[in-house]
């Protein structure tokens, strides 16, 4: 029997309980049977979650890349690996096929080598959502180099922060992208970043928006003339199972980003397995996932999941109300997409246009829609579920993380019976336990509790670049011997889980995981700014908002207030993004303190959320009267 494809709710559970029983030989089977390797393992898995040192495949030698593209070029060369969706519609889309793609990507790997980048390597993508930035991925996973893809939504200063961290000697962007009816100038971004880096030799740049830039000698070239003259004949570099494949930069609730690493084999088999599974994968369906590959789900619900199950994968470089909120639904019908995977904001959004944008279309070739980045809320999932999957598709809710490599918690489409606002329940493999405040595990259903998962799976990030001690104190020191996914859940009556929501300062935000102290740090750089505090708020579209409490350095109207709100989103926009805007501003005399001086959140988000009934125990805060002043001033 092959572990590797689910069939039946009889065959999940069956599957499952041989993962918790036999971990070793139900991965191992899986790995085996599904992959083409160079050298075998000695072991399986070894792993200390107290000390959280997990290696999985040890000993094993594997390229990804050849998994991706090369095993696949005898029985599906001329199929389509990728089609590409540009952001105008008059733009002819581009479909390339596995051959075609094998091509590219020999030519940009050969380019990494001539310019210097060998195994080990960190080179940064930061790429607007077209095929070079698949291919530049693909090139240095297939010659060894790690890549770090910083999402092109970021500023000048988040990127040159995740450059230095990880010390990357290259940087591949192009001169702009288009975005609706915007361009982004992405090549001056970059340059503005490498004032404050010292480490990167040479910028490679693709031609997307055909704009004038600058370009500076010595270090700058175009991409289009280097491909035009490379060979396409390339071998892929042996990797170790352990050797890092990228790192990808996420939010912490403290701190800079944190630079997730995953490695090369384990997150190889767990996203081929999970993309095989949960969107209940076949030969010839279509798989478009609207995320950007500048997030987790895109690279491995993109990229490297569909590529290694020989899938179609849609890259679409536009948003879904550009020209116009049919848009989605367009591309759907175009190119007979089968598996839909977006997110909970989009489909709130679109929930509140016109329904006709929907019904004109007949969405008849959908056979599995998904969800991704936050809990769906009920009126979200039952508008997805009726108006986009016509009652017949089942809807994957699926719950993860950029640190966990893959989907942990999710119906399995044509498998899991669905629920809505439920992840359901946890994959293969996935030994899921709530815990309650005494870090005691907790056996019962129908509770709430802390999330964590007691053993390792293949896709479990190795460590934070840079910092082992970061990582292991993030996510290993609060439930010593779990990991700590930093999220609550609720487990019903059947075993199902939903998610409640981030334990942490860190708010999801479009799906966005928003980590509140570097937008504090970005606000308190304000002249007039003597502190901040940042929370998180309910909106109809993103999920979240954010909220700022803002304490003056003068307390006199000296300022016009309309002014210093555009300041400060000034300030977060050039230090982080865009993206960590805040909706909403209050400046207050003082924030609610305790007596050792920590600033007491849960309040200021109880009155951010309009739940005014009850603050709880306010014994220990040393100005208690400052709750009725900001409550009555809420913005």
């Amino acid at each position: 029997m092959s572990y590797y494809k689910i069939d039946n709710l009889e065959q999940y559970f069956k599957h499952y309980n041989k993962s918790v029983r036999e971990p070793r030989k139900f991965w191992g089977k899986i790995a085996q049977e599904n992959f083409t390797w160079y050298q075998q393992w000695d072991k399986v898995v070894e792993f200390d979650m107290i000390e959280a040192d997990i290696k999985w495949f040890t000993e094993a030698k594997v390229n990804i890349v050849k998994n991706c593209i090369d095993r696949h070029l005898a029985k599906r060369g001329e199929k389509t690996a990728i089609i590409f969706e540009p952001n105008d519609p008059s733009e002819q889309s581009l479909h390339i096929t596995y051959n075609e793609l094998h091509e590219k990507v020999c030519k940009m790997a050969n380019i990494l080598r001539d310019q210097g980048i060998k195994k080990g390597d960190r080179v940064c993508i930061y790429l607007p959502m077209i095929p070079e930035l698949a291919i530049a991925t693909l090139a240095c996973a297939r010659i060894g180099a790690i890549h770090s893809v910083v999402f092109a939504g970021f500023s000048a200063s988040a990127v040159a922060s995740r450059i230095n961290d990880s010390e990357c000697k290259m940087v591949i962007t192009s001169d702009g992208g288009y975005r609706g009816n915007k361009t982004i100038d992405l090549k001056s971004i970059v340059d503005e970043a490498l004032d404050k880096c010292t480490c990167v030799e040479n910028v490679l740049v693709v031609k997307r928006i055909n704009s004038e830039i600058y370009m500076k000698e010595g270090r700058d070239q175009w991409l289009q003339p280097l491909l035009d003259a490379a060979s396409d004949n390339n071998v892929a570099e042996i990797m170790d199972a352990e050797d890092p494949l990228f790192i990808l930069y996420t939010s912490g609730s403290t701190g800079k980003p944190k630079g997730m690493v995953h490695t090369t084999a384990g997150y190889m088999v767990y996203t081929a397995y999970t993309f095989k599974n949960v969107f209940s994968y076949e030969e010839n369906d279509i798989f478009w996932c609207t995320a950007d590959i500048g997030w987790i789900t895109g690279h491995s619900y993109i990229l490297y999941g569909p590529l290694l199950n020989g899938a179609t994968t849609v890259i679409f470089e536009g948003v879904p109300s550009y020209p116009d909120f049919s848009r989605f639904w367009e591309i759907i019908e175009k190119h007979k997409v089968t598996q839909f995977y977006t997110a909970p904001t989009a489909i709130r959004a679109l929930a509140k246009e016109n329904i006709e944008y929907v019904q004109k279309h007949p969405l008849s070739s959908l056979k599995v829609i998904g969800s991704v980045g936050e809990p769906i809320n009920e009126e979200a999932w039952h508008w997805y579920n009726d108006h986009v999957g016509g009652k017949r598709c089942p809807l994957v809710d699926t719950w993860w993380q950029t640190e966990t490599g893959g989907i942990l918690i999710s119906p399995l489409a044509f498998v899991t019976p669905t629920k809505p606002t439920y992840a359901s329940l946890p994959l293969p493999g996935i030994q899921a336990v709530l815990m309650d405040e005494k870090r005691n595990e907790i056996e019962a259903n129908q509770t709430i509790g802390s999330l964590c998962i007691k053993f390792p799976w293949p896709g479990i990030a190795r460590t934070i670049w840079g910092d082992h001690q970061r990582y292991k104190d993030t996510y290993f020191s609060t439930f010593p011997g779990k990991y700590f996914t930093g999220d609550g859940a609720l487990r019903d009556e059947v075993g199902y889980y939903r998610i409640t929501g981030r334990v942490d300062d860190v708010v999801i935000v479009s799906g966005h995981n928003l980590g509140t102290a570097p937008i504090e740090d970005s606000i308190n750089e304000h002249p007039a700014v003597a502190e901040s505090a940042i929370v998180g708020f309910p909106h109809d579209i993103k999920g979240n908002a954010l909220y700022g409490f803002v304490t003056l350095k003068e307390t006199g109207e000296y300022r016009v207030r309309e002014n210093l709100i555009k300041e400060i989103n000034q300030l977060i926009s050039d230090h982080i993004g865009p993206i960590a805007k805040l909706d909403k501003i209050q400046f207050v005399s003082s924030l609610p303190k305790t007596r050792s001086g920590k600033i007491m959140r849960r309040i200021l988000r109880k009155i951010a959320e309009g739940d005014f009934d009850s603050f709880g125990d306010t014994s220990t805060l040393i100005n208690p009267e400052i709750i009725d002043e900001i409550k009555d001033n809420k913005v």
